[in-house]
């Protein structure tokens, strides 16, 4: 008798385990392939995952692992390299592309594709100027906003300011008597920085007051958007609220200074841009909308400028002939410069060609943002395959930056590969591309490369294993 049981639960288990795998999880797939049976154009291969969730835990799941291209690596083994696959994540139904040209296609289209990030990403980024907004109004606001922060005037009279915050920065880390967590480290100086270029050098105590706050609302960005204690995305909501308290009254304060004709000093910052500039109907922002965007900003520029230092200096340190090389160039600029020059130049920061590659290198094997993220504003046809209208489009920049048919060799850390190598159309997106190109990325180069420069010149770095 009790064999019997035994039997019976092992049976209903086995049934469990096959109604679970077969018909629960190849669910979400059917009721897709049914809804759109009548169109014209099929849907890509892929997996659409469990109900509800997706394909969500798979992707957590291999990001956490520390290899994350297993996700994209798996649909491209099980289908093909199509360029396009369909899925489901972060709640909404998705069609990733990795090819080249279809990336470029789906970047360079703003009729048929507009911004289409989760909803996780949507709150915790929100910016009604660049966002919510039409396309033309976007146009406008984004070339007033990045003015001050692209181009050749722009960047230099950043330099100085980013060359003391590096060479101070430096100097505090080597003084040091404790082992320092690097990528910590990293997100002070570049934060720093980019409080320093957004909102002047008198705003330096916001420093102090936000602490890890910004790597709570990064932790929240690709999370499950529930707004209850416990979960990820609570806390980023509740960060980023903090970060408002923080920020409103500085906005409020030189708002006022402007207002009373008050000396603000010789140089505008971002702020000033954003309190003056109007939109095309001759409204200033609100005070909310300039929050939003100096949080958007401060956050984007600090969290992937601090990655990549980070994967910089190891990169650096894990292949001594690299550093080498890269440090014979930065003492050939100093033998070169006049002995009246105390300071980098721009025209220095130019001749530092090894060093761009080391750069770019390290923008295709460790770009923080994995994808970039659309949504087809109507059925569109790509290659005999349906986008339809509403779903997500994730541009999956990593997996073509990993992909040994465009980088040979793709695994290897290898600045020549910049040697006279101009990369094809598409293949080289770490700031994304079209009308939503990253505005900030001659910015991250410009603090990148000034870091490094002294860096290389002055200080190396041991990792202690414990």
């Amino acid at each position: 008798m009790a064999m019997q049981w035994v039997y019976i639960s092992i049976a209903t288990l086995l049934a469990c385990y096959i109604f679970l795998n077969k018909f629960v999880r190849n669910f979400n797939g059917w009721y897709y392939h049914l809804k759109l049976r009548n169109k014209e154009y099929p849907l890509p291969p892929g997996d659409m995952g469990w109900p509800l969730i997706g394909n969500l835990l798979a992707f957590i799941k291999d990001f956490s692992s520390g290899q994350p291209d297993l996700f994209i690596t798996n649909l491209i083994h099980k289908y093909g390299r199509n360029g396009i696959y369909k899925t489901h994540l972060f709640g909404n139904p998705s069609i990733i592309i990795c090819e080249p040209e279809m990336c470029r296609r789906v970047l360079l289209d703003d009729v048929n594709f507009k911004l289409g990030y989760p909803k996780s990403i949507k709150e915790l980024a929100k910016c009604r100027p660049m966002i919510d907004v039409s396309n033309s109004e976007h146009r406008h606001f984004r070339r007033l906003i990045t003015a001050p922060i692209v181009g050749h005037k722009a960047l230099e009279v950043y330099l100085e300011r980013l060359e003391d915050i590096v060479i101070n920065s430096l100097e505090e880390l080597s003084s040091m008597k404790h082992p320092i967590e690097l990528l910590k480290e990293m997100k002070k100086v570049s934060f720093k920085s980019i409080v320093h270029v957004f909102m002047g050098s008198s705003n330096e105590n916001i420093i102090k007051h936000i602490g890890s706050s910004f790597t709570d609302i990064y932790n929240g960005m690709f999370s499950i958007p529930l707004n209850a204690p416990g979960f990820t995305f609570h806390k980023a909501l509740k960060s980023r609220k903090k970060i408002a308290k923080i920020v409103q009254p500085i906005v409020n304060e030189r708002r006022l200074m402007i207002k009373n004709g008050e000396h603000v000093g010789e140089k505008k910052d971002l702020m000033d841009i954003l309190l003056e500039i109007k939109d095309e109907n001759g409204r200033k922002l609100e005070d909310e909308d300039i929050s939003d965007l100096l949080i958007g900003l401060l956050f984007a520029g600090h969290e992937s400028t601090a990655t990549g230092l980070m994967w910089s200096i190891i990169y650096l340190t894990q292949h001594p002939h690299i550093m080498k090389k890269a440090k014979a160039e930065q003492e050939e600029i100093l033998r070169k410069r006049p002995a009246s020059q105390k300071r980098l130049s721009l025209n220095e920061v130019k001749q530092m060609v090894y060093l761009s590659h080391v750069i770019n290198e390290v923008l295709r094997c460790a770009n923080i943002a994995f994808s970039t993220f659309r949504e087809a504003t109507s059925d569109i046809n790509i290659n005999g395959y349906l986008i339809p209208k509403g779903w997500r489009v994730l541009i999956w920049a990593r997996a073509i930056h990993m992909d040994s048919l465009y980088y040979p060799n793709a695994e290897e850390f290898n600045p020549s590969r910049w040697d006279d190598f101009s990369a094809k159309a598409g293949t080289f997106l770490p700031f994304g591309g079209g009308s939503r190109l990253c505005p900030g990325g001659d910015l991250a180069k410009l603090e990148t490369s000034v870091f490094l420069h002294y860096f290389l010149l002055n200080y190396r770095l041991t990792s202690m294993n414990y």
